[in-house]
């Protein structure tokens, strides 16, 4: 089984932004594989990238031959859940990117060279992925002490997906109702509603969910995740249906205490406040 690197639910593990675009990748046979389409969506700026790959295919003969050992059709996991799109590797990228007359090609060619070896180092040691995490937040300017509690929250969410591989549940849509089966219980709402909410429906990139939570939402995401993790090895819960029971329980303890709080305070856990990216915010708007 491939080794992911540290960092499961970190946005850049899944979802990699070049001049503002963002690109799906997934961790496939040691490496890092990229969505084909977006990437010819970066470099040509096209409405219809896929139309674009079929055209060039067509132009190309060598490239259209070579096809089967450049594209695999992999499961990409997005904050919308999992998709099956053609992917390749660093060398097919390469490849595709010769066929592209695109001002962007040598500049993106130096940025995926870039992004491999960044993340080859981490592998190598995690607590490089860990230091990355905390530069990347505090260039976006997010306070120093959300900061540390959305490290804390990446460390709790691995742990328990190192849980749930250990106990047979499958990545991808297994690994996305269980989520969400704890975000239900602990919010009251579904994380695609608590997305809308924030209004992340509307945003680009950078509208991974837990980027844009305040202090309290992220406390009780841990809460809820940690008490899954702790009711799964309580249980020796094993397989999907043991380990949904166990997401479902892990989140009510998060809810719970959620209700108790906001009856205490009088004012809702869940909320609308966001991180947007500087370039959207307004002037002087401070962010809770």
């Amino acid at each position: 089984m491939s080794k992911k690197p540290a960092i499961s639910d970190q946005p850049e593990n899944h979802l990699v932004v070049f001049q503002e675009k963002a690109i799906r990748r997934t961790w496939h046979n040691e490496e890092w594989w990229f969505a084909i389409v977006d990437v010819v969506a970066v470099l040509t700026d096209s409405v219809q990238p896929e139309g674009y790959v079929k055209d060039l295919r067509r132009r190309d003969n060598e490239l259209s031959k070579g096809w089967g050992q450049i594209a695999t059709p992999l499961r990409v996991e997005t904050e919308g859940g999992v998709q099956r799109v053609n992917c390749a590797n660093t060398e097919g990228l390469f490849r595709i990117i010769q066929s592209i007359p695109s001002p962007k090609a040598e500049p993106f060619k130096r940025w995926l060279a870039q992004v491999g070896y960044e993340r080859v180092k981490e592998i190598e040691n995690p607590e490089l992925a860990s230091a990355r995490a905390r530069e990347l937040y505090q260039a976006k300017g997010y306070p120093q002490a959300w900061i540390e509690k959305r490290l804390r929250s990446i460390s709790i969410r691995g742990e328990l997906t190192d849980e749930w591989k250990q106990r047979g549940v499958q990545e991808g849509k297994e690994y996305s109702i269980l989520t969400a089966e704890i975000a239900r219980a602990t919010f009251g709402v579904a994380p695609d509603a608590h997305s809308r909410l924030k209004g992340l429906d509307k945003v680009k990139t950078g509208n991974n969910l837990r980027d844009h939570m305040t202090d309290l939402e992220l406390i009780f995401t841990m809460l809820g995740e940690a008490g899954t993790t702790e009711i799964a090895r309580r249980k020796d819960a094993q397989g999907f249906v043991d380990n949904r029971k166990a997401a479902k329980e892990g989140g009510a303890i998060a809810g719970n205490a959620r209700k108790a709080l906001e009856a205490k305070s009088g004012k809702p856990v869940v909320s609308k406040e966001n991180y947007l990216p500087p370039a959207r915010k307004k002037l002087g708007k401070k962010m809770q």
